[in-house]
């Protein structure tokens, strides 16, 4: 039975973390100010779906084993769930400009 200091395995991957927390960082902040915005507004409606999976992909990239062959799997659901989180921004973003030069 290998004691603490044993080195890590080969399989391991060291910087497992980094995309995660790059999506984390901005799209944690953005999720909780759309569930507030949307709270104010009766609720999320049609963006309800969106918003539930960006948290949930969010989580899976932090979930996932450690391994280096799940890193491709990690980067793509970490950026998947902030492009989740800043759909509705930039769908009220488009809205605003359209309406704006209409």
């Amino acid at each position: 039975m290998p004691g603490n200091d044993a080195p890590p395995s080969p399989a391991a991957h060291r910087t497992w973390w980094r995309a995660p927390l790059v999506a984390t960082l901005p799209g944690l902040p953005l999720l909780a100010l759309e569930y507030r915005w949307f709270a104010a507004q009766d609720g999320p409606g049609a963006f309800s779906g969106v918003l539930f999976w960006a948290a949930g992909l969010i989580a899976l990239a932090w979930v996932l084993p450690h391994r280096r062959s799940l890193r491709g799997l990690r980067i793509a659901a970490a950026g998947t769930g902030l492009g989740c989180a800043l759909l509705p921004v930039m769908f009220a973003v488009l809205l605003g400009a359209a309406i704006a030069s209409g």
